[in-house]
Formats: C-alpha cells, structure tokens, sequence
C-alpha cells in the first residue's frame, strides 16, 4: 500500500461509525479510578519487590548487598529507556485512537515493538563491554566488585524481558486495558519475589547461587511479564494488532515516539544523578557518612510506597488525556487533570502523615541502629514535607507528555534535581548540620510546582482552550 493509498484508508478510518473507546464516554472520575487503581496496585508490588529484593540479598553479607546497589544506576538507565519508549507510544497510540486513526495506531504499537528489541540490544552490547569498567570506576573491593559482575552480567545480559514486559504493559494502558497491564506486571514482580530466596539460598532441589540467583529470578520474573503481556495483546487487546508480518520501520514514526519518549528517558535518568551527588555531599560529614548515607537509602526505598501509587495514577490517565485530546474533548481532558491532581494529592497527603508520625517504625524495616534512628527520624520528617507540593507537580508533568509538550516537563525535572537540590544540599552542608540538608527536598519541590503551574497556565493559553469540546 503506497502513502496516498494508506492516507485515504486513515481518512476513511477516521469517519467510519465505530464504537467509542470507553476513555471518551465513561464518567471521567469512575474512568480515571478504573484506569489507575490496577495500575497503582501493579507499582505498589514493584515497590514490595524493591524492598523485598534487598532484604534477601544483604543476608548474603554486605559486599553482595553493595555489588548489587552499585548495578542499580545502570539498571535504572535500562528501565528509563523501556519507560521513556513507551511513554512515547502510549501517548502517539492513544492520540491515534481518538483520532480514529487505527492503521496509524497499529504502526505506533508495532515501532514500539520494535524500538523494544533494538533498545534491548544497545544494553546488551554496553552490558558485554563496559561492566568490569563500570564497576571498577565505582570502588576497588574485589569481593563488591565479583558480586556486582555476576549480578549485572545476567541481569543486563538477559534484560530482553524487561524491555518487552514495559513496552506491552504500555500497549495495554494505551487501550485503556490497565487492569490486564496490572497482571503482567505483577506476575513478574510475584515470581521474581518468589523465586529470589529459593534461587539465592538453594531451598528444596534448587542450587545456592547466591547473588547470581537474585539476577536469575529478575530476569525470569520479567521474561515471564512479557510473554504474558504479549499473550494480552494478541488474544484481548483487539483495538491494536502488533503482527510484525511485513513490518518495516519509518523514521517519522521513531521520531514522533521520541520525540516524548527521550524527554521522559532523561527525566527517569536524572534521578540517578541526583543520588550520586547527595552521596558524595553526604561523604563530607566524615565519621557520620555512612549513616547518612544508610538515611538517604532508606527514605528512597520508603518513598518509593508513595510515590509508585502516584505513577501509577499517572500512568492510568496519560491515554485518557492523549485520547481526548485527539479526540477533541476538552471538557473531559481538563476534567481528567483536575481529578488527577486531587487523587495524587491526597496520596501525598497520606505519605507525609504516615512519615510524620512513624519515622521510626519505618527506618527500623531495615534494622536501624540507634545512630541511623537519631539521624534518621528528623531526615525523613523533613523531606516528607515536599510532599505537599509534589501530587500536583507530578500529574502536571505528565499532562504536558500527553498534549505533546515533553519538553516543558524535562525541564522541570532537571531543574527540580540538578539545579535546585543538589545545589542547596551543598549549600546547606556547609552549616555544618546534617539535619539542614535535608530542607533542599522541600526547597525543591516549591521549585517545580511553582514552574508547573507557569506551564500549565502557559499550556492552557497556547494548547488546551483551542481544542474544540466534541461531546
């Protein structure tokens, strides 16, 4: 089929009397509650898992603990590339679908497959090259060092799962299936839980395989996600067909995917250079470094209860946005932001009572000692505090992706960690006060919702009130 024939069948397409996807006639507050709630259940087991993971492998004894916390930088470069990609096509998917436009839909699906592979193949080739370099750069410890290897080597090595698990989940949300999105994430999170003590510790027929069994029932838990989601996609997501038959990649397809998908890469990526830095000014509190340290690591894995069930909000109303935003629903869009907001702020809300009031309950998951409790109860009652500011700041982000201005959101997200944080942790270390550095989290969510709510005006002005209300 040449381009004018493939334009006119689009056109066609897009008047044809077709049935409407729910995303444009559900009530938006049942519709955004239904779409997020499998979705913030699915994050709320990845934060388990999180947890859960590091539990099993610090009983091996620290080293192994270490090795594995010094793969996680790479390990969360490879999870924003799958991430940023299919932020990229959920919301191009999702505009097509309000368009009515379903061959254009299919392509998106099948470049996000595709995009999946290719990304894949990039990590396994930086996995096989740059592992020993990438451990050694980081510390000399033989033992950290062997356990780090054996860990990324499979886990990268083997990461086709995940980029393919992200990508078909994405599909899913796109449609608005989130709640089959929800089974094949958390049918990998369950096995990888599952399998990690039997691999690591050898229980029943299984060999002990230590740190190399924890990467074993990553990879396997994640594979598993995706063969299930591709399974969800053939058999039940019937408004997109993701057959590769005859598929030949178009560059203006690649880059309409990234040209939101590489904002939200770096968004994801800029974290992980967040926390290399506040290492590093933490370092200069000499004797007390560690603990602080052990603080900082503990109030992410803690936040991560949090913020995961945000994400998940987010990642149930991403397609309802973008999907009425091709379809020309303002009414509903707006409405969709608003009821976003007010959900993601009441989680929020709920995170800083329970760190207010339980700080040390919770630093205590991870056997605290009573210097980590002296330094740790204040740390996590005064980041808690940016709470306040981040629901609306968070959806609002999300929001500019899916009306096509990524841009303004990676710019906020830079500027939240690189350009306030870290600089007002520095500054406020020099007080000589552990305690003071810990404001620069609130500092810095003040920032970025003070710049959301100026792109969001902007936005509104330039983008939204133009978008005609089809209801």
């Amino acid at each position: 089929m040449n381009t004018a024939e493939l334009e006119k069948t689009e056109n066609a397409e897009s008047t044809a009397p077709v049935k409407e996807n729910k995303m444009g006639v559900l009530p938006v507050g049942k519709l955004v509650f239904s779409m997020s709630l499998p979705m913030m259940v699915s994050m709320l087991v990845q934060a388990l898992y999180n947890i859960v993971d590091s539990l099993f492998v610090s009983q091996i004894n620290q080293n192994a603990f270490t090795g594995v916390s010094l793969a996680f930088p790479l390990q969360n470069l490879m999870i924003a590339v799958g991430v940023g990609t299919g932020v990229g096509v959920n919301a191009n998917l999702a505009r097509a679908l309000g368009e009515k436009k379903f061959e254009k839909a299919n392509k998106f699906a099948r470049h996000g497959i595709f995009l999946a592979v290719c990304s894949y193949l990039a990590f396994l080739a930086v996995t096989l090259c740059f592992t020993k370099v990438y451990f050694r750069a980081q510390t000399d410890v033989a033992a950290t060092i062997r356990y780090g290897e054996q860990y990324l080597y499979i886990a990268g090595g083997l990461s086709v799962g995940s980029f393919m698990q992200i990508m078909n989940e994405r599909l899913l949300q796109s449609t608005g299936k989130t709640v089959l999105s929800m089974f094949t994430q958390g049918l990998g999170a369950v096995i990888n839980i599952v399998l990690d003590p039997i691999l690591i510790f050898g229980i029943g027929p299984f060999p002990k395989m230590g740190v190399a069994g924890a990467a074993v029932a990553t990879v396997v838990g994640q594979i598993c996600g995706a063969l299930f989601g591709i399974y969800l996609n053939v058999t039940r997501n019937h408004e997109i067909n993701i057959n590769m038959r005859g598929f030949r990649p178009e560059e203006k397809f690649v880059k309409s995917i990234y040209a939101i998908g590489v904002p939200s890469i770096i968004m994801a990526s800029v974290t992980s250079v967040m926390t290399f830095l506040l290492n590093l000014i933490l370092a200069g509190f000499g004797a007390l470094k560690d603990t602080l340290q052990s603080v900082l690591g503990a109030y992410f894995k803690l936040q991560s209860f949090i913020f995961m069930p945000v994400f998940g909000l987010n990642n149930g109303t991403v397609p309802i946005i973008s999907y009425n935003y091709g379809a020309g629903k303002r009414t509903r869009l707006v409405k969709t932001i608003k009821i976003s907001a007010l959900f993601a702020t009441s989680i929020m809300l709920l995170g800083l009572l329970l760190m207010q009031v339980f700080p040390a309950q919770m630093l205590e998951i991870f056997k605290a000692n009573g210097e980590m409790l002296r330094w740790g109860v204040p740390a996590l009652r005064i980041i808690s505090v940016s709470f306040i500011f981040a629901g609306v700041a968070i959806v609002f982000s999300s929001a500019f992706q899916s009306l096509g201005h990524p841009i303004n959101s990676m710019i906020i997200s830079i500027a939240r960690q690189l350009v306030v944080l870290v600089p007002a942790a520095f500054l406020l270390a020099k007080t000589g006060n552990p305690d003071m550095v810990w404001w620069s989290f609130p500092i810095a969510e003040i920032m970025s919702l003070s710049a959301s709510i100026f792109f969001m005006i902007k936005i509104h002005r330039e983008v939204i009130r133009h978008i005609p209300d089809n209801e």
